[in-house]
């Protein structure tokens, strides 16, 4: 009987992300295109004999109790199905924390996805999507992962042809930006401009690079970017450096751009890190296909 297993959680971008309106209920109401990349953080998974969750990191200031997403969805399935042992788990992350790429909903998503295979619950993609939206609206696209559609407060997927093969580069600014703050401060309902969703989700079904990088367009940048003028700035140069177009990933401060090849997109990202503009820079690909279906 297997008693522990490795797992990858990749990080995504938003190649459109639009507010609709913001509900009754406070939430807001999302219309995005949502792609998985190959930046990735490890998991490992183990059983332990005694009862309780144990959390290790590389990152000595990520909370290893309940505050850590990775502890609840382990602790959401263990209690659920009565499980007496307990778990061990080792993550080591590359994906830039609180940087708009759902790194911690990945990471959850994917110790849902490991508890369920290490200890035999036999739960469905469905059932593992619909337990994990009770902890974070991206945790449902985290587990699907590909390109999709994501509406609703993001839980509903719709999947979506894949993106075309090319170079991405990845920039974190050295700062941090409070989800909370951005939409906050968003004014839902009279945003100056709408991205084109549709015309994105055409773009994929007839496989036009350029008419994805012609209708990349996120709203939030509305509030980030004013906070937060070096988003700006990585913008403007990864398109002065070959970028075919670039935005911010989710509430931010992660910037990609998308090149035709990865030699370009190192150049920019070289131009990039020597104007101190940024240090976490990651040059990856769209992330379509997983292996014999596992993670």
């Amino acid at each position: 009987m297997r008693e522990e297993l490795s797992l990858r959680a990749y990080g995504k971008i938003n190649l459109g992300l639009d507010v609709i309106r913001k509900r009754p209920d406070g939430y807001h109401e999302v219309k995005m295109v949502m792609q998985t990349v190959s930046l990735y953080d490890s998991l490992r998974l183990k059983k332990k004999e005694e009862p309780g969750i144990e959390v290790r990191t590389n990152l000595p200031f990520l909370p290893t109790g309940p505050d850590n997403l990775v502890y609840r969805a382990a602790e959401l399935l263990l209690k659920e199905f009565g499980i007496g042992e307990g778990l061990f788990i080792d993550l080591y992350k590359k994906i830039p924390v609180a940087a708009g790429m759902a790194g911690g909903s990945s990471d959850a998503a994917a110790v849902l996805v490991g508890v369920n295979r290490l200890f035999k619950l036999r739960l469905s993609r469905i059932g593992l999507m619909e337990r994990g939206v009770s902890l974070g609206a991206d945790i449902p696209y985290c587990i699907m992962r590909g390109t999709a559609l994501a509406e609703g407060i993001g839980e509903k997927l719709t999947k979506l042809p894949p993106m075309p093969d090319c170079a991405i580069l990845l920039a974190k600014p050295p700062i941090s930006v409070s989800t909370r703050f951005v939409y906050g401060n968003l004014r839902a309902d009279s945003l100056p401009w709408h991205p084109d969703i549709d015309g994105m989700t055409e773009a994929l079904a007839e496989g036009s690079l350029s008419g994805i990088t012609a209708r990349l367009g996120n709203v939030l940048e509305t509030v980030t970017i004013p906070a937060h003028p070096q988003i700006q700035k990585i913008k403007d140069v990864m398109s002065e450096n070959g970028a075919e177009a670039a935005l911010m990933s989710g509430s931010g401060p992660t910037v990609f751009g998308i090149f035709k090849d990865k030699e370009t997109a190192g150049r920019a990202g070289r131009k990039l890190r020597s104007a101190g503009l940024a240090k976490q820079i990651y040059t990856v690909r769209p992330f379509n296909v997983c292996r014999n279906g596992r993670r």
